[in-house]
Formats: structure tokens, C-alpha cells, sequence
């Protein structure tokens, strides 16, 4: 049976000399892979345009329990996204958090409140016209909330350590778990202040951004066996000052 679905693609890859297999994250089934004809003809290159990296779409696909591989039988574009693709900065950004959910989202259920939140995020990016060199940031700190992680920031204090292990505000390290000394620790409780809204006020210089965003990868890691190596920080590092 078909069902309407909304979808936010997360990314290609080649399976053979005729398909790819696309992954898409479903408001209804969370994630989906799906077996797409290669080709070279206009429809053909009308239907990859549309699965680039975090599209906002809209499908019918074939529900069958227990398959590995859906069939998608209908796609339409459900929000324009023009400057995602054109502008550069934006692009390394789209490409560095479809690649981190490609790794962190891996449930067969939907999650509407994930879904949303994706959702937004990526509106909100093709809508702004500048300085978003924290949207990254922000994005990744209140990703956590939706994922179970986010750190537990009435447990702070000053001169608190954070315990990256257990997501708290501890006042000395505890053995056997990592940690963030007090001065970074007081930047982790700073970003749970920050909003897409206010994101332009927060003032980093680009060591101080790049530190955040390895602290950040690294508390997923800890809580999240599925991520491997990442290849897209590394571009994102060298685009802001």
C-alpha cells in the first residue's frame, strides 16, 4: 500500500551500475531507504535535483514491514531551496549536518518532533541572508535535546566541570568519565542559551567556534556508538573567522 509521506533527504549512495539508494528521514516512518534508477534523461535529472542533501519533499511510498529497500512512486519539492545549493557557506552547512544525521538517525519510526525540528532548521537556513557561522552550533547543541543527549544544564554552577559521560555539571571530575575543565565547561552551559534567533549576538572567533564544534562531535560520539569519522567539519573549519 502507498502511503503520503513528507520526507528531508539525508543522502545518495551509488548500490550498483543502475540504482542508488537514497535515505530519507519520514515524518511518519523516521527512516527510509529507497532504490532510485540512475539515468541521464530529463526526468531522470529532475528527480536527482530533488534528492540533493536535505530537500524537503514530499513522496509516496510503497509501507512493507520488514523490507530493507521501499519503493517510491511519486516526489515533489515541498519548499524551495535555492541558496542552499548556490551559496558555498551554506552548502558545507547543509553537507555537514546531513552527513552527521545520516549517522545519528538510524530508527524505522517517526519522531515527529525530530522531524520538525530538521524541518525548520532547514528552512530557517535557506531563509537567512547572512552571518550564520553559529548555525551549525546551534543547530547541533538543541539537535540534542530530540536525541535524548542534551546536557543538563541546571546542574551548573560556576566553576563546575562538565561530565561529558553523564551530561551534568559536576564541581569535581569524577574517575572513570570525561570531562570539560570549568572554562569550557561555562561555554557549554553559554550555547544553551543560544537560539536561531539570537545566534548572530554570540561572539566567536573561528579556534573558539572549531573547539566547540569538536567538543560537540565528540559528546555524540560518547553517547552514540553509529558515528564514524566525519569529512565534512574539516571544510566547515576553514570557512569562518
Amino acid at each position: 500500500m502507498y502511503e503520503k509521506l513528507k520526507g528531508v533527504v539525508l543522502n545518495t549512495i551509488r548500490y550498483s551500475d543502475k540504482h542508488n539508494i537514497v535515505h530519507i528521514y519520514t515524518d511518519r516512518h523516521g527512516l527510509m531507504s529507497f532504490a532510485v534508477p540512475q539515468g541521464k534523461t530529463h526526468a531522470a535529472r529532475m528527480r536527482n535535483a530533488m534528492l540533493m542533501p536535505l530537500s524537503l519533499i514530499d513522496l509516496e511510498a510503497a509501507i512493507r514491514p520488514g523490507r530493507d529497500l521501499s519503493t517510491l512512486r511519486e516526489l515533489r519539492r515541498n519548499y524551495p531551496l535555492a541558496t542552499l545549493y548556490s551559496d558555498p557557506v551554506k552548502n558545507a552547512i547543509v553537507m555537514f549536518i546531513s552527513e552527521l544525521l545520516a549517522h545519528v538517525i538510524q530508527e524505522p519510526e517517526g519522531n515527529d518532533p525530530l522531524f520538525r525540528y530538521i524541518e525548520q532548521s532547514v528552512q530557517l537556513l535557506e531563509q537567512m541572508p547572512d552571518q550564520i557561522a553559529n548555525f551549525h552550533i546551534c543547530f547541533l547543541y538543541h539537535l540534542g535535546a530530540h536525541l535524548g543527549i542534551q546536557p543538563n544544564v541546571e546542574s551548573y554552577s560556576t566553576g563546575y566541570w562538565f561530565d561529558m559521560t553523564d551530561g551534568v555539571f559536576v564541581p569535581a571530575a569524577v574517575r572513570g568519565h570525561m570531562h570539560l575543565q570549568p572554562r569550557e565547561a561555562q561555554v557549554i552551559h553559554l550555547l544553551s542559551r543560544m537560539t536561531f534567533a539570537n545566534m548572530k549576538a554570540f561572539r566567536f572567533n573561528r579556534e573558539e567556534r572549531n573547539r566547540m564544534l569538536d567538543l560537540i562531535i565528540g559528546y555524540y560520539r560518547l553517547h552514540n556508538a553509529a558515528i564514524g569519522t566525519l569529512r565534512s567539519p574539516d571544510i566547515l573549519k576553514q570557512l569562518f573567522i
